[in-house]
């Protein structure tokens, strides 16, 4: 079941990076993070009834939904959709790579647990994977403020991810289960997303062709409702660090994605540069070389 929950999460989740490209547009970003997880709320609460499962959580877990909504459903995307704006879809995703070593450092910070010496070992790998794979966009524009800001939204969101991480690990150790929390967590997000368009005067446009709405309902359903719930099913399972594990696959599929959509062109640096990633990634979570999802389930 973890290996399927993984290679579902990879392959959604690494496609979702162009999906977020195509909806960049006419429609402010906030608007279309507030469309996404209103309608991707909406299925899961569906889901929920027919399947006649528990909708309400108790009143202990409003507070971590709260900061879920706010961290993984609002912020998280209004950093990655912005970023995307400056850089390429799929070296966004390897921004996003770094996602198990802020888990693993998030943990230390707010949950005890100890880091191991490979972790910044491998955290320092991937740092400088990332370095070289930026330096060929990055030659003749070290003074382009906007990709400087996309990549540092690139990083912030995925702290933000992080912390999402936690909080659903937290939940999910209260015995409440992703298909209930994310609902509310995105009901949340969405909330908060149109009052802040509202009150910036963004207007609630929508653009009717088939780009902008396809991409809108992979967004919400495979990449929201599906990826999320799967993803989020992980963190409960291995642990959040170990889940996060499968995000040193998306920059395979997001930048072969992107060579095919944007025109991204390969260099030895950036070939260097993902190399370095992955093996960043592999160094800090792989333990005795053991393959993440060997671990027992967390939760039954």
């Amino acid at each position: 079941m973890n290996i399927f929950l993984y290679l579902l999460t990879v392959l959604i989740w690494g496609t979702t990076w162009i999906a977020i490209k195509f909806q960049l547009g006419a429609v402010p970003a906030p608007v279309s993070i507030a469309y996404r997880f209103w309608l991707a709320a909406a299925v899961l609460l569906i889901v929920l009834n027919v399947l006649r499962k528990p909708v309400w959580p108790p009143r202990a877990a409003w507070r971590y939904l709260l900061a879920q909504g706010l961290a993984l459903f609002c912020c998280n995307f209004l950093c990655f959709y912005y970023a995307s704006q400056w850089v390429p879809s799929g070296l966004v995703a390897v921004v996003f790579s770094t996602a198990p070593i802020l888990n693993a450092l998030n943990g230390r910070l707010f949950l005890g647990r100890a880091i191991k010496p490979q972790v910044i070992a491998g955290a320092l790998l991937g740092l400088t994977g990332i370095a070289l794979l930026f330096l060929p966009q990055m030659q003749g524009h070290w003074n382009d403020s906007g990709m400087l800001a996309g990549l540092a939204l690139a990083l912030l969101g995925t702290l933000f991810f992080s912390t999402g991480n936690l909080l659903s690990s937290r939940m999910q150790a209260l015995g409440l289960t992703p298909w209930m929390t994310n609902s509310w967590a995105m009901l949340i997000g969405a909330s908060v997303l149109t009052c802040g368009a509202l009150a910036l005067g963004m207007p609630f446009t929508f653009e009717p062709g088939a780009r902008y709405l396809g991409s809108l309902l992979y967004l919400a359903i495979p990449g929201s409702v599906i990826a999320f719930t799967a993803y989020l099913l992980l963190v409960g399972r291995i642990g959040p660090d170990r889940a996060a594990y499968s995000t040193v696959l998306f920059p395979i599929v997001a930048l072969t994605v992107s060579t095919v959509f944007e025109g991204y062109h390969w260099s030895a640096a950036a070939l260097g540069g993902l190399a370095l990633v992955l093996a960043g990634n592999l160094l800090a979570f792989m333990p005795g070389l053991r393959w993440p999802f060997n671990n027992k389930p967390a939760l039954e």
